[in-house]
């Protein structure tokens, strides 16, 4: 199913401070000998139609229930296009993701597709019971999204060693998720997010994790964060350790430019490990659109403009492949 329909403006960007979720998460790592469990797919799609350039609303069915997502197309593709997975985060949608973070204009520029899956009730099931409703009744969205990304390489040609996975707070938890629990994505990116849930054997996959040290919502060195959402998860160093435990990385080099200091693990085969923070910035997409009257009504985080996060974590796309 595809819906043609124009660019539009969403003013609340609510996927940040203390609107993460619905419910509150916490959800301690732990480990066993068994590998991460492809989920069975129970996606079903319609003989899919031709893949417009633009935006367009598309939908699959997801044992018994139709879940959408948008998709954009840039004018220009290579025979084999990557992949980019955006996650929106808890309270946020779509559209809401599609207008916020800069990904189309990235895209344009660099010759890929990016996909927007929409999450029920603007939230995702990741594990420790997060996030609202669908970390309440744990809905499947990791067959959600492994589905959409199989109808989208249906309808349109998709270079399968390079799908990229990236996301915003309960998105970027998503992020994790998918690395611990499926194995067609070459690298993830989360953003102001933590694991949440069991990971016990996490494979090897190469890693970006940006984050605010000011962060109350998702909290930089673990613990509860402010809010309703009460996310206590792992610290973020913690888990960007654990990944590159899984990848056998070298000890990261560091680097620090004003605010920004930058922690780059090397790993066998190609892969790499880095994690991204930014001093004093809270819980934000960094170099994202502004919301000014969302930001003063919900005391959100105004993103950093000390780097662009999505230019920054393509960037380390390029030079990943599965």
């Amino acid at each position: 199913m595809i819906i043609r329909f124009p660019r539009t403006s969403w003013l609340l960007a609510v996927f940040v401070a203390g609107a993460v979720a619905l419910t509150g998460c916490s959800g301690p790592l732990r480990r066993s000998a068994a590998g991460p469990a492809e989920p069975a797919s129970t996606a079903t799609a319609s003989t899919p139609a031709a893949v417009p350039v633009g935006s367009s609303v598309r939908s699959i069915n997801v044992g018994g229930a139709t879940r959408a997502y948008r998709l954009y197309r840039p004018p220009t593709l290579p025979a084999r296009a990557p992949l980019v997975v955006m996650i929106h985060g808890g309270f946020g949608g779509a559209e809401q993701a599609e207008n916020s973070y800069g990904w189309d204009a990235e895209a344009d520029r660099g010759h890929f597709l990016v996909a927007y899956p929409e999450g029920q009730n603007h939230a995702w099931s990741v594990g420790g019971g997060c996030c609202g409703k669908p970390g309440a009744t744990g809905v499947d969205d990791v067959a959600f999204i492994t589905g959409m990304v199989a109808a989208i390489q249906a309808a349109v040609p998709v270079d399968t060693a390079r799908i990229y996975a990236t996301g915003i707070s309960n998105g970027g938890m998503m992020d994790y998720r998918l690395a611990c629990d499926t194995t067609i994505f070459a690298a993830i990116g989360p953003d102001s997010a933590t694991l949440l849930g069991t990971c016990p054997a996490p494979r090897p996959i190469s890693v970006i994790a940006i984050h605010g040290t000011a962060d109350h919502t998702v909290r930089y060195y673990g613990g509860e964060g402010d809010g309703v959402a009460k996310i206590n998860g792992p610290a973020v160093p913690f888990v960007n350790a654990m990944w590159r435990t899984a990848d056998h990385c070298a000890t990261p080099a560091t680097t620090t430019t004003e605010s920004v200091t930058t922690f780059i693990a090397t790993c066998p085969q190609g892969r790499a490990v880095e994690l991204v923070t930014i001093a004093g910035a809270g819980h934000q997409w960094p170099g994202g659109a502004r919301h000014p009257t969302a930001e003063r009504i919900l005391h959100l985080d105004p993103p950093s403009t000390a780097l662009n996060a999505t230019a920054t974590i393509w960037a380390f796309f390029t030079h990943q492949a599965r």
